[in-house]
């Protein structure tokens, strides 16, 4: 039991300064400036043609502060591929309390997953992983799941809630995951990939959008 005396010692004790050091938070600002030079410089120069001296020079921090926040360069690389994902497919979208009905939710996340994949610096990157020798495949594997496999993830995870409330009838909601993707891609990111053709504009990106999910319900939709 402790007495009065020792209680109202600690009582009175002065507070002790914030500890500093190895264990203590990181500076998120010079974090995002880091990820945020990593994202634009992989895409544009590929893994092999980025030092970690340029992306600390282009984020305006010291290199010993890139390593201080990521480790080594496979760890940023893994770090800029998830951050690029959740900027533009937050987890917000396959939250079910959002707003609207469940076919205004599909397109949501298939117009973010559609602006993703056809971004320049998605393009960039696909076409990095696919030099033959250009990165090794544990590296490849690095960037499956910090990016498409934390997606399909997410969204097959939103299905089988909606399957369990009754609003779809999925017996494989992994598969059908896959398939809502890459039909959501579709042949336009194939031929971006080749550089035969260009990025399409809102309309016609809409009317892929709108035309894929409503597939994608006459396959899975409440009978």
């Amino acid at each position: 039991m402790v007495s009065p005396r020792s209680s109202a010692s600690r009582s009175k004790a002065p507070s002790k300064p914030a500890a500093s050091g190895p264990g203590r938070p990181k500076d998120l600002g010079k974090r995002a400036a880091i990820l945020d030079a990593a994202k634009h410089l992989f895409a544009r120069e590929g893994f092999n043609g980025v030092s970690m001296d340029q992306i600390a020079a282009e984020a305006g921090v010291s290199k010993l502060t890139v390593y201080s926040h990521f480790g080594d360069k496979d760890a940023l690389f893994a770090a800029a591929v998830q951050a690029k994902c959740e900027e533009m497919l937050p987890d917000t979208l396959f939250e079910l309390e959002l707003t609207g009905g469940l076919r205004d939710q599909l397109k949501a996340i298939a117009q973010a997953f559609f602006a993703l994949v056809t971004s320049e610096e998605a393009i960039s990157t696909h076409r990095m992983m696919m030099v033959p020798g250009n990165i090794d495949d544990k590296l490849k594997q690095t960037f499956w799941e910090a990016g498409p496999q934390r997606t399909h993830d997410a969204f097959a995870a939103m299905l089988q809630a909606l399957v369990s409330k009754g609003e779809l009838d999925i017996p494989d909601v992994a598969t059908a995951s896959a398939q809502f993707f890459t039909l959501i891609k579709g042949e336009v990111h194939a031929r971006m990939t080749c550089g035969l053709c260009s990025r399409p504009g809102p309309v016609d990106a809409r009317q892929h959008v709108d035309a894929t999910v409503d597939m994608f319900l006459r396959a899975y939709g409440r009978r």
